[in-house]
């Protein structure tokens, strides 16, 4: 049948379906709608985030066929001229980079020390339309700010920009403002050798940008290059470079977009439950077309059409709607969606068309995948056997069959041991839809078996009640797929994120064992304490004790950002029980390395077990350690790697520290020794205390806000489920008309026509959320050690919030009671007699 022949019939049936069921397709659109909203909307946040970085990158690189990269405790600047002097070399800018807190604020902005005169020929788009001002940068204690750097700090020109340097505050005047399309980072550039003075980095470099001698051979210069280069210290590409910042993100973004396409999903099978039961209603009319003359193949066309053109609409406007969502998030949350990873720069919003419509075709296959199932089903049903009244649960026959069901439990079982694709849980992912799909195939026969067996009670709407639930196990089976759907999601989120917030707050317990912690600025990379102030801070009156923690960073490969290196004092030289230990603790024999305590995400990228040993750039230098043991850590998502500080301070003469973790004497409070610690110093806005209750509640708020965007994408995906309970039962309550009218011609009244719907909603969402429960709970199971596992390398304990649950349940449960009683109220509204002469 050709689409021009069909399209009367489509306006008949389908526009008929519009005004009799007008609130039902409606909630199927709104299902696709919202999935394809929040795909789109998470996919361009991230895709235009990671533009941004890669912009930014690649800004600070400028001309550059090179970076010579060293980890944040830099490389001697003695290999600049080396570098500069190679054959090949047309121009070589040495650089200072290291993030700085701005005082008295958690914001941080990127300091980047430049040799202006070299920086002319290798990054010339930086400095090209500061020419007038840029030889103010020679004068003590001046910078040039980015406009994106301007406007969020809200400093002009002329003005002061005051950052955090060691444990003081350093005030540098602003000589001039950068355009806006000279970088979108938020950058503030000063003289390289103020730079090194000012924040501590004399003869440090953190990077080297080299431009070539045109036709020069890039990748065989740098493998020349690379035997020249300190231990820790890579030669990549300026597209290494922005791959390699953009991978640490890779994961966080890969799960927000698959949380969205489960929005997608369920929307999908809302699509399939309300067609289900609208054709389960329209079976006779489908069957007198069949038997006036319209061929099993046209039907079937028919009818996936008409779930397409719900896929059509719902889609454009999920499209319309996620880009707006876009827009928002961006401007609300940022790039990273309140994860922290692109604080340094607000990304614009990039809307690509193929992007856009690649979720617009998305949101119309799994509309009409949606449709199909129900509809070849109805193709098939020969139509003298459709025209009989009491056939929806002949119709629904096909579902008893729980072998497909079965096949895909076992592959997605099979598929959840699976190890990962790219680093990134695709599998994973691929196998929590395999679970859920063939759990909905065999609900029927659950339901049946289940249903079977229930008790046969003495009131009568109650008897009555569970002889429709055991005569229509298949019928009942939809209501059920679809609460179990919703539920399953809600289960198994809820638990992956209560087991997460709880295995932080064990984590940050045995992290955080002292009274109090003093650091030299919260965040960024500018904050230290010197020898001298160490000193100071553990011989104060009060202060028991003091434990200091230099902290680092390795660059390892040079396609994976830096691991993070702890130099950390221990009580009696063993880290327990300040680290959480996820392995047995291996001690070196007497002769071997010393120990290094790697964290999961470490040991995993450096694929290292304990006991063995590993060679790691410490010092400019390689160094051999034994792996002692690996831990938990929440806190450094690239991975840390521990070690005793006074092997590093032997291996690097750095006596600098970060914070210190400071136990008090008896009787002395916390704000007793705030007050003589903020006293000790010379700037007291430079340090940073806080208790160990403060830490916990900041870094709970950081979870909280990481996660909230997870559990709006939740949030959304269960609000689908819930629409398709309702127009599940609404849709059986108005096929059951007649069945009501005979009730009500055989006496019963209203109100006990009522309390059956009630009983059976109860018993259908009661069985429901049961199942729901066991689906998610094992779904959980591969959130937390598959998927999250995959992603992020973490492990952590298994948590059931159990009041949570019940109260979700139970909520779902009265909720269907009552949405089966309002839609059995509704249905009952008709004349009882025309309802019964309905019958053919």
């Amino acid at each position: 049948m050709r689409l021009r022949a069909s399209w009367p019939l489509l306006r008949a049936t389908a526009g008929g379906l519009w005004q009799d069921q007008p609130g039902r397709l409606a909630l199927a659109v709104i299902g696709i709608v919202l999935g394809v909203a929040l795909g789109v909307a998470v996919h361009l946040i991230n895709a235009s985030a990671a533009q941004e970085f890669d912009i930014a990158v690649r800004s600070l690189s400028g001309d550059a066929d090179l970076v010579i990269r060293g980890p944040r405790s830099g490389f001697p600047e003695q290999l600049y001229p080396k570098i500069a002097r190679l054959a090949g070399v047309r121009a070589a800018s040495p650089g200072v980079e290291l993030d700085a807190q701005l005082a008295g604020s958690r914001e941080t902005v990127k300091v980047l020390g430049l040799d202006i005169f070299q920086a002319m020929q290798v990054q010339p788009h930086l400095l090209a339309e500061a020419r007038g001002t840029i030889l103010e940068l020679l004068k003590n204690d001046t910078a040039l700010l980015s406009h994106s750097a301007a406007e969020d700090l809200q400093v002009r020109k002329g003005e002061l920009l005051r950052l955090q340097s060691g444990a003081r505050i350093l005030a540098l005047r602003v000589v001039d403002v950068l355009p806006a399309g000279a970088t979108k980072q938020r950058l503030a550039i000063m003289d390289i050798a103020m730079a090194q003075w000012r924040f501590g980095r004399l003869g440090e470099l953190q990077r080297i940008d080299v431009k070539l001698e045109p036709g020069a051979a890039v990748e065989a210069f740098r493998e020349s290059v690379t035997s020249m280069l300190p231990p820790g210290v890579l030669s990549v590409t300026p597209e290494l470079e922005a791959e390699r910042n953009a991978s640490m993100t890779r994961a966080y973004r890969t799960n927000l977009d698959m949380l969205a396409l489960v929005a997608l999903f369920t929307g999908a099978f809302l699509v399939f439950s309300t067609q289900l039961v609208a054709l389960l209603r329209r079976r006779a009319q489908l069957a007198l077309l069949r038997a006036l003359g319209l061929t099993r193949g046209a039907l079937l066309r028919l009818l996936i059409l008409e779930g397409a053109l719900v896929g059509v609409a719902g889609s454009a406007v999920g499209v319309a709607l996620g880009c707006f969502l876009a827009q928002i998030g961006i401007e609300r949350l940022g790039g990273d969606l309140g994860a922290g990873y692109f604080s340094s720069a607000t990304p614009q919003l990039n809307a690509s068309a193929p992007a856009l419509i690649a979720y617009w075709a998305l949101g119309v296959l799994f509309a009409t995948l949606g449709a199909a199932l129900p509809a070849v089903e109805a193709a098939r049903r020969a139509p003298a056997l459709a025209l009989r009244a009491g056939d929806e649960e002949a119709a629904l026959r096909a579902m008893r069959n729980a072998w497909p069901g079965i096949g895909l439990l076992v592959a997605g079982a099979a598929l959840s041991q699976a190890p990962p694709v790219g680093d990134l849980p695709i599998l994973g992912y691929l196998s929590i839809a395999l679970i859920l799909s063939g759990s909905i195939l065999v609900m029927p026969r659950l339901a049946e078996a289940v249903l079977a067996r229930l008790p046969a009670p003495g009131w009568p709407p109650a008897a009555l009640a569970a002889a429709q639930l055991r005569a229509t196990p298949r019928q009942i089976a939809v209501s059920l797929a679809a609460i179990l759907a919703s539920f399953s999601l809600m289960v198994s989120m809820l638990i992956m994120v209560s087991s997460f917030r709880a295995s932080l707050e064990t984590w940050l317990d045995r992290m955080l064992p002292a009274d109090l912690y003093v650091r030299a600025g919260r965040i960024g990379e500018s904050g230290y304490f010197t020898p001298e102030e160490q000193s100071r801070i553990a011989a104060l009156p009060g202060v028991s004790s003091a434990l200091f923690i230099r902290s680092q960073n390795m660059l390892v490969r040079a396609d994976r950002p830096a691991i993070t290196l702890l130099a950390r004092e221990f009580v009696d030289g063993r880290p327990q029980p300040e680290l959480p230990m996820s392995s047995a603790e291996v001690i070196p024999s007497p002769g071997a390395p010393p120990p290094a305590w790697f964290s999961e995400i470490a040991a995993d990228l450096l694929r290292v077990r304990p006991g063995e040993t590993i060679e790691l750039p410490v010092g400019n230098a390689h160094r051999m350690f034994t792996v002692a043991g690996v831990w938990r850590d929440y806190a450094r998502q690239n991975g840390a790697v521990v070690i005793d500080r006074a092997l590093y301070v032997a291996a690097t003469g750095d006596r600098r520290a970060n914070e210190a973790a400071v136990y008090l004497e008896s009787g002395m409070t916390f704000d007793e020794a705030a007050e003589r610690l903020r006293a000790s110093f010379a700037d007291p806005q430079g340090v940073e205390i806080a208790s160990t209750r403060e830490l916990k509640a900041i870094s709970l708020s950081i979870f909280d806000r990481t996660f909230a965007v997870t559990y709006a994408l939740e949030a959304a995906s269960v609000l689908i489920g819930l629409f398709g309970v309702s127009a599940s039962f609404s849709a059986q309550a108005s096929a059951r008309r007649r069945e009501f009218g005979v009730l009500r011609h055989i006496g019963m009244a209203r109100r006990q026509v009522g309390a059956m719907l009630g009983a059976e909603g109860f018993v259908v969402a009661g069985l429901g959320v049961a199942f729901g429960f066991i689906v998610g709970w094992v779904i959980s199971l591969i959130l937390i050690h598959v998927i999250n596992r995959q992603s992020f390398h973490w492990s952590m304990d298994m948590h059931v919030p159990w009041p949570e649950l019940a109260l979700l349940g139970f909520t779902l449960v009265i909720a269907g009671s009552v949405t089966a009683i309002v839609s059995g109220r509704a249905a009952m509204s008709d004349d009882v007699t025309r309802a019964v002469r309905e019958d053919w």
